[in-house]
């Protein structure tokens, strides 16, 4: 196994894949690791929302209340390759419709990001929480 270069540990983060977030527990529970939509553009600031459905959610007030996530991307075919960042919460907002289309887009149809962006965004009872973070140590692998 390798340790990939900057320039192609980004570019894999970059890449299509489901995120896998994790972060302390709140209030002495245990850590809270979930599978997550996200966007990365290389140099740039990693960004996710959670979808809470209307409730709020322990991932939700972990990452607040933490400040700082590991968030892992992965190729699990071989050669395996995967890239983990520990990462600082620079903002929680409500989101706005143009900040969730660059997520959604990348895994879902137009029609269908469209509809689940405008759903949650224009929603005034949603508690969705979109969250921008600042990479600050990666870690890498790669089997090829």
């Amino acid at each position: 196994m390798t340790t990939m270069t900057a320039a192609k540990r980004e570019e894999f983060l970059a890449g299509q894949h489901i995120g896998v977030v994790s972060v302390s527990g709140a209030d002495g529970r245990p850590p809270t690791t979930v599978p997550t939509f996200y966007a990365y553009e290389p140099g740039g600031a990693l960004t996710m929302f959670t979808n809470t459905q209307g409730r709020k959610t322990a991932r939700a007030e972990a990452i607040q209340a933490a400040g700082v996530i590991t968030f892992l991307v992965q190729e699990e075919a071989w050669p395996a390759k995967y890239v983990t960042v520990e990462a600082t919460l620079d903002s929680a907002t409500r989101p706005t419709v143009e900040q969730m289309l660059p997520i959604v887009r990348r895994y879902m149809p137009e029609e269908a990001a469209q509809g689940f962006a405008h759903a949650e965004v224009d929603d005034p009872d949603s508690t969705i929480v979109f969250f921008t973070f600042t990479p600050t140590r990666w870690f890498s692998g790669d089997y090829s």
